[in-house]
Order: structure tokens, then sequence, then C-alpha cells
């Protein structure tokens, strides 16, 4: 088993256990536990089968995880998990993805009404009982309600990042068997949309037909939903990600990747521009209505090239005007990930990171960059540890030090300061300009009434230090919507204001979206893409971030952090309007 499916069953076990209110202790160990193997940069599995090597010596695992680890390992669950199952139903875990509950909230609601379901929930809100309940009320029963239509919606929705790992995983499995040429993903995955449905995988060569074996003989096949001479399609990992594998003759590629890629919409422009011409467009290729002749079809720039249009990127195609733009020439160059030269967001152990400033500023040079900014979190996030304005600066004094001894990239001072209610910036001016860099973001009060979210919003566009807004809309992805408020005003403001919107790469936000990014930047904002990474592993997230901007038509000059390190100096120093 994975890291993550192991430590998916810790802590899906730790909140059955806080359910039914069971030792704190316990449920830490559980949860600790989760989170060392999912961070661990071996496969922990590997381990505790090892005859020469003791999971113990994992720091945070001790003998009594050991022994779940084991048993976990050899049937692929453990005595507490099967007793907190058999003590509530499975879909009592279904109900902890509701925006508002907690374990202690789902245990009032068994006790008191019996919930067992999402329905059952449902239900329990539109009867207006839930609000009848202890520390409960009539706002959290309309949150609840609102969560329930959002979670109905992303039910069966995966996260870009995991999509493209089962793609990449499947891929090189493929790549290695004898004979195929070709193997790729097509899809939203393709296209690079933020949640994947499916995954759909597209193999050519003479070997293509024992890529169809293999998935339906691979380990983590769950089950075979079909199999015929050209496709198989299996449910995939503990997730059950439906994943279509298709075998293509070798004239019939492109044509297959530009039909599965999408979207539909895409898709209805594209056959009817052919049936104009007196063309047939399908998966197999663009053939004449009589005769049946194909014209195109071995890759998708011939297809297009023959129906009148430049090649579109994947990431634009969702009838949203890329048709008129390839035909007027008028595409944008799309931002690439090898255009980055630096990472503006990121954290530290000085508040909730996982390494040190050192170890992040070492991880992003291997990566090539040329500077970063070391933003950690300001005293409003307690959870987080966050800096007051004593520690904020004397964090930027060591980042200065740490510039002194030679590092191969450029370290700047930040801070990501927190939005407060009214407006503020949660540090003082006079603080805040001892940093070179300043971003706002939001972490509180999400559920005001869109106009107080507006104000709030532009009232903090008035600070002098702020440069940069963070994860503008506040969603996380299958887990919380985006916050209401007026984007277009804030947008506005944020363009005369010269303030950025960051495109927040980390792949359970990705936030500013693509749509609002084109908003935004036709109202004549500039942007950022970073990745908010706590450990050096997130760095790496930059490319998920980058498709994003794509997808927002998004060009290497519409971002900040595009610009080599001379060019990044002189903007900091340019005077605000």
């Amino acid at each position: 088993m994975e890291n993550k499916e192991i430590a998916q069953l810790l802590s899906e076990t730790a909140d059955l256990m806080e359910v039914a209110g069971e030792d704190s202790f316990r449920i830490r160990s559980y949860r600790n536990a989760a989170a060392v193997i999912q961070s661990h940069p071996e496969r922990v599995a590997a381990i505790v089968v090892s005859t020469d090597r003791k999971v113990t010596d994992i720091p945070g695992i001790g003998k009594g995880i050991a022994g779940v680890l084991l048993e976990i390992c050899q049937r692929g669950s453990f005595d507490r998990r099967d007793q907190m199952l058999a003590k509530y139903p499975a879909s009592a875990l279904e109900l902890l993805k509701i925006q508002g509950l907690g374990p202690k909230s789902i245990a009032l609601l068994y006790e008191h009404h019996n919930v067992r379901t999402v329905d059952d929930l449902e239900r329990i809100c539109r009867e207006q009982k839930l609000r009848a309940l202890p520390r409960m009320g009539a706002k959290l029963e309309e949150k609840v309600l609102r969560s329930i239509e959002a979670y109905r919606k992303s039910t069966g929705r995966f996260l870009l990042s995991f999509a493209r790992r089962t793609a990449d995983e499947l891929i090189a499995d493929f790549q290695s068997l004898p004979g195929i040429e070709r193997a790729e993903a097509a899809g939203s995955l393709r296209r690079g949309r933020e949640t994947v449905g499916d995954l759909d995988i597209l193999v050519t060569g003479a070997g293509a037909p024992a890529a169809l074996e293999r998935i339906v003989a691979h380990p983590k096949s769950q089950e075979t939903l079909g199999q015929g001479v050209n496709k198989a399609s299996v449910s995939f990992g503990l997730e059950r990600l439906q994943v279509d594998v298709r075998a293509l003759a070798h004239e019939s590629f492109g044509a297959a990747m530009q039909y599965f890629t999408g979207s539909k919409e895409h898709n209805v422009v594209l056959r009817t521009q052919a049936l104009k011409q007196g063309l047939s467009l399908n998966e197999y290729g663009l053939f004449t209505l009589e005769g049946e002749q194909r014209v195109a079809g071995a890759s998708e720039e011939e297809v297009y090239q023959r129906l009148g249009y430049a090649w579109i990127p994947p990431e634009l195609r969702e009838n949203s005007g890329e048709f008129e733009a390839a035909q007027n020439g008028a595409l944008p160059k799309l931002i690439e990930l090898a255009d980055m030269r630096g990472d503006l967001h990121m954290h530290t152990t000085e508040t909730d990171g996982k390494a040190t400033l050192r170890e992040m500023a070492e991880a992003a040079a291997a990566l090539g960059y040329q500077y970063i900014a070391i933003t950690d979190h300001s005293k409003a996030l307690a959870m987080a540890n966050g800096l007051d304005e004593a520690r904020a600066v004397a964090f930027a004094r060591q980042v200065r030090d740490l510039n002194r001894e030679g590092l191969p990239l450029r370290v700047f001072s930040g801070i990501e300061c927190d939005i407060l209610r009214n407006g503020a910036m949660d540090l003082s001016e006079d603080a805040l300009a001892e940093l070179d860099l300043v971003i706002g973001s939001v972490h509180s009060h999400m559920n005001l009434e869109p106009a107080e979210m507006t104000d709030r919003l532009l009232r903090a566009l008035e600070s002098p230090s702020i440069r940069i807004v963070g994860h503008a809309t506040g969603r996380r992805l299958s887990q919380r919507n985006s916050y209401p408020f007026d984007f277009e005003a804030v947008a506005a403001r944020a363009a005369t204001r010269e303030v950025l919107f960051e495109i927040n790469a980390s792949p359970e936000r990705l936030d500013l979206p693509g749509h609002l990014a084109r908003v935004a930047k036709r109202k004549g904002c500039r942007f950022t893409i970073s990745t908010d990474a706590h450990r050096p592993a997130h760095l790496h997230n930059m490319a998920f971030g980058v498709i994003t901007a794509r997808r927002g038509w998004l060009e290497a000059a519409d971002v900040l952090n595009t610009r080599p390190l001379s060019e990044f100096e002189s903007w900091l120093k340019e005077p605000r309007t």
C-alpha cells in the first residue's frame, strides 16, 4: 500500500473514534502517525515488511502503531478500524466531509436523530431540527445545506494532482511494455481542470492490446467495468477512480486525442465546422462525407489546420472564444513552467511549515530558481504560530543574514499577513515596511455577506504595504466554496492600486481559478504564481499553478515571477500609486 492509503485508514479511524468520544490520547496517536506516514519520503509498507529495518526507527512511530501498520499491510485494515465500522456505518465518514460539522457534531446528530447518511443530515436541516441542538443554530443549518449541495456536486471528482500522479504511474507502466509507441492522458486532466471525474489514457503501437490486459490485471484495479478489443475500463485504487484505456491505430491518434480531450462544448463547435465543410469528425479521424476518405487524424495539428484553425492548446478548449482567436491569429502564447524564475509564497518552521528557512531555500535552488520569498503567517493565525511584529522584523533579519552566506539564489523576506474582518492588515504598517514583500490573505470570517466581504477586500487594498492578494476566493476544492464577493470591483481596484493577484498552486486551492484570472487580466491586473509550500516537496506544485494560469489565457508577461532577479528587485522598489 502507498503511504497516502495507509495514512487515510489511520485518519478515518481517528475520526470515527472521536465520533465515539474515545480516549483523546489514542486518537492523537493515530492522527500523528497518519501525518508522519503521509510525509515520509519512503514507502512505509516496504519498511514494515522488511527483515532488516524497523518501522519504529521512523520518528513518531511507536510499537503500538507498528503493530497496526503490520496488520494493515497484511490484510488492508486493522482491528480498531473494524470495531469502529461495526459501531458506525461507513457513511459516517462521508458526513465528516460536510463543511461545518466535526466529529462531536456528528456524534450529537447520531445520538439525537440517528443521522447516518448525508440524506439523513439534509432531512434534519430541512426540518429545522439541527438548529435546536446544543452549540448549533440557524446559520449553521444554512451553512450545512450549502455544503451538502457543494459536496454532491464534487462527489466522484478528484484533485488534478491526484489524477496526474495516477496517470503518470500508469503511463510509465504501459511504456515499459514492448511495442508501445505512445501513451498519453486526455480528458479533463489534459485540459487542466482543477478536479477530474475520470481518467482517459490513449495508447498506440503493436503492444497497445497488452496495455488493456495490464490495466485489468493491475493490483490496484478494484473492479473491471468493461473490457473489449479496443478499450478497458476499471475502478482504480482505494479512491475508485474510473480509468479508461483505449488502444488506437497510429493514424487515429491525433483525432482521438482531440475527441477525448474535449471539452464537450468545444467538440460540438468543431464537429459543426467539419459538417459545414462537407466533412465528418470523430475519434478515428476527419473524413469526407462521401466516400469516407480520411483527410486528417494522425495529429491534432492537422485536424485543426484542415478545419481552418491554428492548433488550440488543451487548456483553452472550453468554447470561450478560442475558435475566434485561432482563426484570427490571436491565440495567446501561454505561460510555461520553464518560464518561472521564482516562488513568492512559502512557509517554514517559524510558523506552520515543516522545513527550515535554509532547507526551503536549498530546495528552491535545486529547482533552478533565481529567487524566493519566505512568507510565514502573521499573528492572527494563532494555530499556525503566526508572527507578531517583533518576530516578523527579527525573521527579516535572519533572511538578510542567510543571503550574506552565499546561497545560489536570493531570498526575500515576506509575510502572508491576514486581512482582518474590518479590512485592516494583521500587523502594523511600520512592521510590514521592514519586509520585502507582503501578501494579504483572508483566513477567517469567510461567511460574511457579499457586500461586507467586498468592502473588506477593497479596504485591504488601501494598505500601502500589500503587494499581492493571496488565494483571493478562499476556496478549498471539494471542501469549501469560494466566499461570495464582487470580484470585478475588487479586480478593478487591485489594478488601480497595482496589487497583484496570486494564483495559488496548492492542488487543494488553485486559486485564482482560470476564469477569474481571465476576468482580472481584462481589468488590467497582473499576477504571481506561487506554491504556498509548507515543505520542500510542495515546491513541485508550481506545475499546477502554471496550468491554472494557462486556463486563464495568461502569458509569461502577465506573471511577475517569470522576470529575472534584477527586474523583480526593480519591481519591489517601484513607487505605488
